[in-house]
């Protein structure tokens, strides 16, 4: 007796969405897929968490941060070898992030838990954020009018 197998059929809409759910979804193949993100200041530091669950962090995980920029990538890599479904994502999946300008680039912690790669920088204080750039007034032009 052969089993049945049942086949979820969620319709054009739904399968539509996912495929469109990166803004950069026509350069997944070369640019890698988008992983789902959360930001925001907790404590008094900038924390920006990703998912990547099904990895080990150690060897298929990479964040670097330069020039006001975070760089987070991770890949997955398929487990299962004989025929299956699976609407799980393997791949590369990657990340960049503006910093604010107050983020302190030298202090700055990573931690990997339960699938969410972690990552949270210190802030500087306003005067040294401040110094790191400041605002240019803009003078209006006088015009010679044409008589």
């Amino acid at each position: 007796m052969s089993a049945l197998t049942r086949r979820e059929h969620r319709g054009l809409i739904p399968d539509l969405m996912d495929w469109l759910e990166s803004p950069y979804a026509v350069l997944h193949p070369l640019a890698g897929q988008t992983m789902r993100m959360e930001e925001g200041v907790e404590d008094g530091r900038y924390v920006v968490r990703v998912e990547a669950p099904g990895i080990d962090p150690e060897k298929q995980a990479e964040i670097r941060v330069s020039r006001g920029f975070l760089a987070i990538r991770a890949e997955r890599e398929e487990g299962m070898e004989s025929p299956h479904r699976s609407e799980f994502r393997y791949g590369t999946f990657r990340r960049h992030v503006a910093l604010p300008a107050n983020a302190d680039e030298n202090d700055v912690e990573a931690t990997y838990d339960r699938g969410i790669i972690e990552v949270s920088f210190g802030l500087k204080a306003k005067d040294e954020a401040e110094r790191a750039g400041r605002t240019i007034p803009i003078r209006v032009a006088q015009h010679i009018k044409p008589s």
